[in-house]
């Protein structure tokens, strides 16, 4: 009876690992390879581009920059572009897309550059106060706590 049992057990394994190796693809000697289509990728790209660009045009040129303002086209854009890679069996974002991509933003966004906040050091009395008044917390809690460690009559 245990040997049915044993052979039951090692029976139901190989079903699983044999199910297991269907599921990865594995269904003979060779495996099945996905190869990225590039051109066909390349040659539909565009599309989603012009597309971009007629809703880009309801958009004020001078509003490009806030990103409030075409947020909805730029989602659709983006979805655009992963549709068309998945649909020429390629990842996204891919070297391509993204070359694409960028394209798009220096066409729309090159102007958008933030502008750098110059920063500058607060005037000499502000600077000396923010300064010394940690040094002298830090000197009369020093003191504080001598001050109390030599008084043993404070503790009790």
């Amino acid at each position: 009876m245990e040997t049915h049992a044993f052979w039951l057990v090692q029976l139901f394994l190989f079903v699983l690992w044999v199910n297991g190796l269907m599921t990865l693809g594995f269904t003979g000697a060779h495996q099945q390879v996905i190869v990225c289509n590039e051109s066909l990728m390349l040659e539909k790209l565009p599309r989603c581009g012009k597309s971009f660009e007629e809703m880009m045009k309801k958009v004020d040129s001078k509003k490009w920059c806030n990103l409030t303002e075409f947020i909805p086209y730029y989602d659709n854009f983006s979805l655009c572009t992963e549709r068309e890679a998945i649909a020429a069996r390629c990842f996204w974002p891919n070297r391509l897309a993204q070359g694409f991509i960028i394209g798009i933003h220096k066409q729309f966004f090159s102007n958008c550059t933030s502008e750098k906040v110059h920063w500058e050091d607060p005037p000499d009395e502000i600077l000396i106060t923010l300064i010394l008044i940690p040094v002298f917390l830090m000197v009369t809690m020093i003191s504080l706590v001598v001050w109390c460690s030599k008084r043993s009559d404070i503790l009790v």
